[in-house]
């Protein structure tokens, strides 16, 4: 079966370190009711490394397929990819926005003193 590539749309969140994308990508996947097989429920979804749970930070890209059904009734596929923010890991996120149409920039705002 043939897919249709008119209706695939590939981004990346991108973010420096702790701004939020490991979070914003598990919105996705829950408002998307994507059934994750991965034992109980738990914060970053697509951070499969050890080292990257225990830390907190995503070292290794990782891409989810998430099916969306516009107002037209057309069935999307969004290929999300979830990009490490650490400078020492910029060769992974260079890799996956090349391989993406466009990008989720999360920028933290900080409350005013």
């Amino acid at each position: 079966m043939s897919r249709d590539s008119s209706l695939t749309r590939n981004f990346c969140i991108i973010a420096h370190i702790d701004h939020g994308k490991s979070t914003l990508a598990d919105r996705f996947i829950e408002k998307a009711k994507i059934g994750v097989t991965r034992g109980p429920a738990q914060a970053q979804i697509l951070d499969n490394m050890d080292i990257e749970r225990e830390r907190g930070i995503t070292i290794k890209s990782q891409a989810v397929t998430i099916p969306y059904t516009a107002n037209n009734g057309k069935t999307y596929e969004l290929n999300l990819v979830d990009t490490p923010g650490h400078v020492d890991f910029s060769y992974e996120v260079s890799r996956a926005i090349s391989s993406c149409e466009g990008g989720v920039v999360a920028y933290r705002c900080l409350p005013r003193c």
